[in-house]
């Protein structure tokens, strides 16, 4: 089992930039990768970046592209995500997930319980 915990989240204008964490706990993250996905009210979650276990290779939603980082550190036990440019259409409850070996979009077995990110006009 792998205990997730998202910090970072809070309020910002827009254009602003914040940087979300994820600390794995238990069996760490493994050899899996990463994902970031984010769920505004009345909407459905949806993916928004990932990175594999190496750092190697990264994934991201067209909307977030250019805006967003995903890392990892060496040690591999925190995966960021460095938002900049923040929109007010970025406000969101940002979860991060893993259990997968890929950069899929979906099939994600373990998840945090989430960070808020709110962007102000």
């Amino acid at each position: 089992q792998v205990q997730l915990v998202e910090s970072g989240g809070g309020l910002v204008q827009a254009g602003g930039s914040l940087r979300l964490s994820c600390a794995a706990s238990g069996r760490t993250f493994s050899s899996y990768a990463v994902g970031w996905f984010r769920q505004s009210t009345g909407k459905e979650r949806e993916f928004v970046a990932a990175i594999t276990w190496s750092g190697g290779a990264t994934r991201y939603a067209d909307s977030v592209r250019g805006r967003f980082t995903i890392s990892r550190d060496s040690a591999k036990v925190t995966v960021y995500l460095q938002m900049d440019s923040l929109k007010p259409e970025d406000t969101a409850v940002y979860y991060c997930a893993t259990g997968i070996d890929s950069l899929a979009t979906t099939g994600y077995r373990y998840w945090g319980q989430g960070t808020q990110v709110t962007v102000s006009s």
